[in-house]
């Protein structure tokens, strides 16, 4: 049997649902699945333009974050862009290929490797730009061009107060 919540288990009930709650806040009450389900959400609306464009979520991610930048270090990219080096490494390589980035050695270091978007990829950034657009709009419509703005705030603020929490933060708790 699946329990929807805590109120399902009365105190003292012995069952083995109970048995194996975790002494911890509800799984889909938790920050980080809150995120990722509005993550999902959002990123289900973008999905079939990024498709008919022939681009993945991460190659669609790598290519607006080098629209930012001239060139940039792999190992920086993977950093602005949330993807561990393996990732980025393949991914750079399909992009490589299609002439969407062009890469070389960087100048002070013949070891570390730049790259930056190319006249094709920034075409191909203009050809997805406009349904991007609507596609903002249509979010902004339905849930708000305020609350938007608050949540954009909000999610900045929470990750500068989180950027400082560490190990020490996890030692203090250890040891409280």
């Amino acid at each position: 049997m699946v329990r929807k919540n805590s109120n399902d288990v009365r105190p003292g009930q012995d069952d083995d649902a109970s048995a194996r709650r975790a002494p911890m806040r509800e799984f889909s009450r938790s920050l980080p699945m809150s995120l990722l389900r509005a993550r999902e959400a959002v990123m289900r609306q973008f999905r079939p333009s990024l498709r008919n464009h022939g681009l993945t979520e991460q190659q669609w991610r790598i290519l607006r974050a080098l629209t930012a930048v001239d060139e940039i270090e792999v190992t920086e990219l993977a950093r602005v862009a949330f993807l561990l080096g393996p990732s980025l490494s393949r991914i750079l390589r399909d992009l490589e290929a299609r002439a969407l980035i062009e890469r070389k050695a960087a100048e002070n270091d013949a070891r570390r490797a730049v790259v930056s978007i190319s006249a094709k990829g920034l075409k191909l950034i203009e050809a997805v730009a406009p349904t991007s657009e609507v596609i903002y709009a249509a979010i902004t419509r339905r849930y708000g061009a305020r609350k938007l703005a608050e949540l954009q705030e909000m999610l900045g603020a929470l990750e500068a107060s989180l950027a400082g929490m560490g190990s020490e933060d996890a030692e203090v708790a250890a040891d409280e």
